[in-house]
C-alpha cells in the first residue's frame, strides 16, 4: 500500500471487510467452508505421495490432539473466547479440525491464514480459514506495518495483521513462509520417475517371455504362424506348454522390481524427514532402531519439532485474540505438551509417586492430569517423612520433633 492509512480508515476498512457489510466484498467463495483443502499443486502432491502425506498427517494430527486452554496464574479460565478456540473456532469446524487444517496448510503451502470475524459488539465470534494462494503479506509504506493483501473474487482487499492469524514455516526476508513441498520438488519428481519406471518394469516382468529355438530355418510367414499357434496354445492351456521334437523352449526370467527402487524410497523418506524436521521412524523406517532409541527419538520429536510449532500458535493466539489488558492481567493460551509425554502406566505411576512424595505436585494436580475429579484435602503439598503436610506447623506436630 503506497499511502499510509489513518487509524479511522483502518478501522472502517477492517470493519467492512470482517463484517461483510460492503456490497462489493464477497469472501464466501474463498473461505474454506468445509471444502477439501487438498487441491492445486500441493493437493496433488499429497494425493500421490504417501511419504509427504504421512509427514503432514503426523504433524497435523499431533498438533490438533494437544489440549488447548486459556489460563491465568496456572488456573484454567472458561469464557467466551476460550470456548470458541477450544471447541468451535467457526460454525463448520471443531477445534481439532481447525488446528489440523491450519497445520496441513502450513506444511504444504508454507503458510496458513485464519481471518477474525466479529459480531455486532465487535467481539471475535469465529476464525475462518483462508486459501493461502490468495493471501500475500505486504508492508505499508511510511508506517512499516504489516498488512495482508487478499485477492477475493470481486477485487483486492487489505486486512491489518492483527485481524489475521498467520502461522508459517521458516522464512528469511518478508513474512511469508517457505513451502516444504516446493523445497522437496526435485525429490518428488525423482521419486515419481522411479515409480513410473518400476511400474513399467513390473508390467513387463509379469508377462511371460520365451525363446523358441527351431531346428530348421523358417520363412517369415511360417514364423508368424508358429508364434500365433504358440501364443494361442499358451493362452488356452493356462500357461502349460508341450515341447515337440525339433523345438526348444527357453524361458526368459526377469526380476519384478529392481532392488534399487527400495534404496530410492529410503532416500525419499530421509529427505522428507529432514525437511519436516522429524525422526525417520515416524515415516515408517525402523532400521537399526531399538526401543530405548525410539523413546529418545520421540522426546526429540517433541522438543525440536513440536515445541517451536506450539509456541508459534500460542503467540499468535495470545497477541491477536487477547487484548493488552487481558494479557497484563495474566491471561494466556497454552497447549498442553505433557499430553505427549504421559508414557505407559508404569512410567506415569513412578513419576506421580516421586512428585507427590517430594512436594513437587499436589494430589489433585495429578488427578487433573489423569482427568479424575478432585478430592477433599488433595490441594496440599506433601513430603515424605512419611507424608506429612509440608507446612512448618504441621512438621512441628510430627512425633519426635519439637521445632527447636
Amino acid at each position: 500500500m503506497r499511502n499510509k492509512l489513518k487509524l479511522g480508515q483502518r478501522i472502517i476498512t477492517a470493519w467492512n471487510v470482517l463484517r461483510g457489510k460492503d456490497s462489493i466484498l464477497n469472501f464466501e467463495k474463498w473461505f474454506r467452508n468445509g471444502r477439501s483443502i487438498f487441491w492445486g499443486q500441493t493437493g496433488g502432491t499429497l494425493a500421490t505421495n504417501e511419504t509427504i502425506f504421512s509427514a503432514v498427517t503426523r504433524l497435523s494430527n499431533t498438533m490438533a490432539s494437544l489440549p488447548l486452554k486459556m489460563y491465568k496464574d496456572y488456573g484454567v479460565i472458561n469464557n467466551r473466547i476460550a470456548d470458541m478456540i477450544s471447541n468451535a473456532p467457526n460454525q463448520n469446524m471443531t477445534s481439532f479440525d481447525f488446528i489440523r487444517t491450519m497445520e496441513a496448510y502450513r506444511n504444504t503451502e508454507g503458510n496458513a491464514y485464519a481471518l477474525k470475524k466479529y459480531n455486532s459488539r465487535y467481539q471475535v465470534e469465529s476464525l475462518n480459514i483462508l486459501d493461502p494462494s490468495r493471501v500475500e503479506p505486504v508492508l505499508e509504506e511510511g508506517s512499516g506495518e504489516l498488512w495482508y493483501e487478499i485477492n477475493g473474487d470481486n477485487g483486492r482487499y487489505y486486512v491489518h495483521n492483527m485481524e489475521i492469524i498467520h502461522v508459517k514455516h521458516v522464512h528469511t526476508a518478508g513474512f511469508k513462509g517457505i513451502s516444504p513441498v516446493k523445497v522437496l520438488a526435485n525429490t518428488i519428481a525423482y521419486d515419481q520417475e522411479v515409480r513410473k519406471f518400476s511400474l513399467e518394469q513390473m508390467d513387463t516382468a509379469i508377462k511371460a517371455s520365451f525363446i523358441l529355438k527351431m531346428a530348421t530355418h523358417l520363412g517369415k510367414e511360417k514364423k508368424e504362424e508358429i508364434l500365433n499357434n504358440f501364443q494361442q496354445f499358451y493362452k488356452d492351456n493356462g500357461g502349460v506348454l508341450i515341447q515337440e521334437s525339433g523345438v526348444e523352449i527357453e524361458s526368459i526370467s526377469r526380476s519384478i522390481i529392481d532392488t534399487k527402487v527400495f534404496e530410492v524410497e529410503k532416500i525419499t523418506k530421509s529427505r522428507v524427514a529432514m525437511v519436516y524436521n522429524m525422526p525417520l521412524i515416524f515415516l515408517g523406517s525402523f532400521e537399526g532402531v531399538s526401543y530405548n532409541s525410539m523413546e529418545q527419538l520421540s522426546i526429540d520429536y517433541l522438543t525440536n519439532t513440536m515445541t517451536p510449532i506450539v509456541r508459534q500458535y500460542e503467540q499468535e493466539f495470545n497477541r491477536k485474540l487477547l487484548t493488552n489488558g487481558e494479557r497484563l492481567a495474566g491471561l494466556y493460551f497454552k497447549f498442553n505438551l505433557n499430553a505427549l509425554l504421559r508414557g505407559d502406566m508404569q512410567t506415569r505411576g513412578e513419576f506421580y509417586f516421586k512428585m507427590i512424595r517430594s512436594g513437587g505436585m499436589k494430589p489433585n494436580e495429578m488427578r487433573a492430569l489423569e482427568e479424575m475429579p478432585p478430592e477433599p484435602g488433595g490441594d496440599t503439598l506433601w513430603m515424605s517423612g512419611d507424608l506429612y503436610p509440608i507446612h512448618e506447623q504441621a512438621m512441628k506436630q510430627r512425633k519426635g520433633v519439637n521445632g527447636t
